[in-house]
């Protein structure tokens, strides 16, 4: 009978004192828990996807294709453009007129951004109408809605949005709540929401009962200069007030081609004349030149770079520059040019032209400093009675 054979001998291996293994993990499920953990969970998941090389092709083409689909659904919207052309076209005011007699009561709606309301609040504080017409101060919303906040209330009716206040109104509202509106207390009213309406009734306002405020003799609107002004209007708002606009807002490359040709054409012509001249109608300072101050401005701000108005910007003309200069010097004009309201109601508020929300350094041309030296436009001769045709440049 065999004997039983003995067991083999069983080799135990000691693991060296340390820390227990870790379990194994497969690859995949590691750089899944990495994306996880990171704080940039976008840059984690495109590493994952393709490493730290560039996107693929494909993925750049979809998004590319997506947004410029978005883009253009959003800029729709912010500013409809013709269809043909995509040239922009701005939408006509729901209140384009003062009808009838309004109210002694009365109250202006601004945003510190807009250069339209800029135009109203302006002509407010010329004319001393301060005590006179109380004002409150909307903000652009997230959602691009001027809106109302703590800090800067609707002090007529305490709403939280500009669009509430029109839809106080008999009958209620629906459309663009825009600024400036002029609203009738007394009524439940919008008298007026186009600009150069509601400044043309300001001067009148400012005119009755023997003026209105601390604007001494100061005459915007003039009788005998209404017509000079008129058509200088009518050459500044298309070309260089909208013009801005037509070009930051253009849809299509022939649009914007245009629009910056007409825009710089314009400027142009303005710099010859004022090198003349020292405002638009001569030596008095008129609406005209209200409404040219509230883009000029902004030009170097905002247009130069965010509307990509820049074959030049206003620093570069000298007399264009320095009539700026004037203006802005004249009392009661710096407190109405919040420059930080300005750039952070175009910059962070245009979602579609901006999407990053990044606010640039203020350039030099429009800090204080700069603003405040001396403009040397009192030397120049009067050019009142001047056509607009011989402020042409060959």
């Amino acid at each position: 009978m065999w004997a039983t054979p003995p067991q083999p001998l069983r080799l135990q291996f000691r693991r060296p004192p340390g820390p227990p293994p870790r379990p194994f993990l497969p690859c995949r499920r590691s750089r899944l828990n990495r994306v996880a953990a990171s704080q940039d969970p976008l840059t984690a998941l495109s590493r994952l996807l393709w490493g730290r090389a560039l996107p693929p092709a494909q993925l750049v083409l979809a998004v590319r294709h997506g947004w410029a689909a978005a883009w253009q659904l959003l800029m729709r919207q912010l500013a409809p453009s013709d269809p043909a052309t995509g040239a922009f076209t701005r939408t006509p005011s729901r209140f384009p007129a003062v009808v009838g007699t309004p109210s002694p009561r009365l109250h202006l709606y601004v945003g510190l951004p807009c250069p339209w309301a800029h135009r109203a609040l302006l002509v407010r504080a010329l004319l001393g109408l301060e005590a006179r017409l109380p004002v409150s101060v909307a903000v652009p919303g997230d959602d691009g809605a001027w809106s109302f906040t703590p800090d800067s209330p609707d002090g007529l009716h305490g709403k939280n949005k500009l669009r509430e206040v029109y839809a106080v109104r008999s009958g209620g509202f629906e459309g663009r709540a825009s600024v400036p509106m002029l609203w009738d207390a007394e009524r439940r009213e919008v008298v007026c929401n186009e600009s150069i309406e509601i400044v043309k009734f300001l001067c009148g306002l400012a005119g009755a009962d023997g003026g209105g405020g601390g604007g001494g003799d100061l005459d915007l609107w003039p009788p005998e200069l209404r017509q000079d002004i008129d058509r200088w209007y009518a050459f500044i708002y298309p070309s260089v007030n909208n013009g801005v606009y037509r070009c930051g807002f253009a849809q299509s490359q022939e649009a914007y081609d245009a629009a910056a040709s007409e825009l710089f054409g314009a400027l142009d012509r303005l710099e010859a004349h004022l090198a003349g001249s020292r405002y638009l109608c001569g030596d008095r300072l008129t609406l005209a030149d209200v409404c040219l101050f509230t883009t000029l401005i902004r030009f170097d701000l905002v247009y130069n770079t965010l509307f990509r108005c820049t074959r030049r910007k206003l620093a570069e003309y000298p007399s264009l520059h320095a009539y700026t200069r004037d203006i802005y010097q004249m009392p009661t004009v710096a407190e109405t040019c919040d420059m930080e309201a300005i750039m952070a109601g175009y910059f962070k508020t245009l979602f579609p032209l901006n999407p990053g929300g990044i606010q640039p350094l203020r350039p030099v041309s429009c800090d204080g400093e700069s603003l405040l030296r001396p403009h040397g436009r009192e030397a120049l001769s009067s050019a009142a009675g001047t056509p607009l045709e011989a402020a042409a440049v060959s």
